[in-house]
């Protein structure tokens, strides 16, 4: 599989850049699927919901499915967090992976940046950048496209990966 990443410091746009991103190039005809990487604690259910419940009981995994969609949750229980080859390879096939955060990780990147939380940039020390994705100017030895220009963003992260 095909994947791409999307990085940058917190409040730098990065969601919304993956959201436009996704629905640009579905709508193109490829299948995107996402992986995000969060640094606190989740749930993606509710207390009083039953596979919440079978959660706090105990269950080291629980998979919730239904005609509309099917989430697999699993527990860690203090094992290390999987490395991010591995939940790849937990993806059905398709054209392309959009990953959120994992800067640390070697795939090829855009930077989202935002001038207004004053974070320096990512790209400068981090040669997986390829590009840059700013709401202001910057002078920098890649590509630097405009934050909300999702179009041009689609075409390059589409030819950097092939398709």
């Amino acid at each position: 599989m095909r994947v791409y990443g999307v990085t940058g410091w917190k409040n730098a746009g990065k969601t919304g850049l993956i959201e436009r991103l996704v629905a640009e190039i579905t709508g193109r005809g490829f299948s995107v699927s996402t992986v995000k990487h969060a640094h606190h604690s989740f749930d993606v259910d509710h207390p009083g919901r039953d596979s919440y419940r079978h959660r706090q009981a105990g269950a080291a995994e629980v998979l919730l499915a239904s005609q509309y969609r099917v989430a697999h949750m699993q527990e860690l229980c203090g094992a290390p967090e999987p490395p991010l080859s591995d939940l790849l390879q937990r993806l059905s096939p398709v054209d392309l992976v959009l990953i959120e955060g994992y800067k640390r990780e070697r795939h090829p990147k855009i930077e989202a940046y935002r001038a207004a939380p004053g974070n320096d940039l990512i790209a400068p020390g981090d040669d997986t950048i390829r590009a840059v994705a700013s709401d202001t100017p910057l002078d920098l030895d890649r590509p630097v496209f405009d934050l909300n220009d999702t179009s041009r963003i689609a075409d390059f992260i589409l030819a950097e990966v092939g398709l």
